[in-house]
């Protein structure tokens, strides 16, 4: 199925309360790709997104973030993580490799390959790093998420692209802390 063909039966955008069990999702799935595609990851692979936020809630699918080289370089990975049950989908393509787990109408996993040093890949990081620093701003975060999964339940792409403003805020008060 082509990739445009897998992704319109996205499924409805759900904010669940804090799992405790996301962080061991995700050290369990991060062993697995590992063991997959570590030969290719130069930045180690990280939890990012809400998931990785004690006490925020969230979409229930753990965010990844693998640092590589390059999209070129890590091109073999696509094919790899496939057996993993991943779906390649070229989403923001000049910037990752990005998958979901396993199939868009039902997702437990995001996987983005990233190359490290990217705006991308740091950016990542610092919002992540920021929520988990900041519990003030992570609630504030969470009242957003919980205000927009209400008006944005069947368009995940509204959902997202009405998020960016306080991220950006986010990202360029944390660059201003540098």
């Amino acid at each position: 199925m082509a990739a445009s063909e897998q992704w319109h039966d996205d499924e409805p955008v759900r904010i669940d309360a804090y799992d405790p069990g996301w962080p061991v999702q995700f050290e369990a799935e991060r062993a697995v790709l590992q063991a997959c595609i570590g030969q290719w990851i130069t930045g180690g692979i990280h939890h990012v997104g809400s998931t990785s936020v004690p006490g925020l809630p969230a979409k229930p699918v753990i965010d990844i973030l693998a640092g590589v080289e390059s999209l070129g370089s890590s091109r073999p990975c696509i094919e790899k993580v496939a057996s993993l049950n991943y779906l390649y989908a070229p989403y923001h393509g000049h910037e990752m490799h990005w998958f979901c787990k396993p199939h868009p109408a039902r997702r437990t996993h995001h996987l983005h390959l990233v190359p490290v040093g990217s705006a991308r890949y740091l950016d990542e990081l610092a919002f992540r790093d920021a929520l988990r620093s900041d519990p003030t701003l992570a609630e504030q975060y969470a009242a957003l998420k919980h205000d927009l999964a209400a008006r944005f339940r069947s368009d995940r792409n509204g959902y997202t692209q009405h998020k960016t403003a306080f991220v950006q805020k986010v990202l360029a008060t944390s660059r201003n802390r540098m």
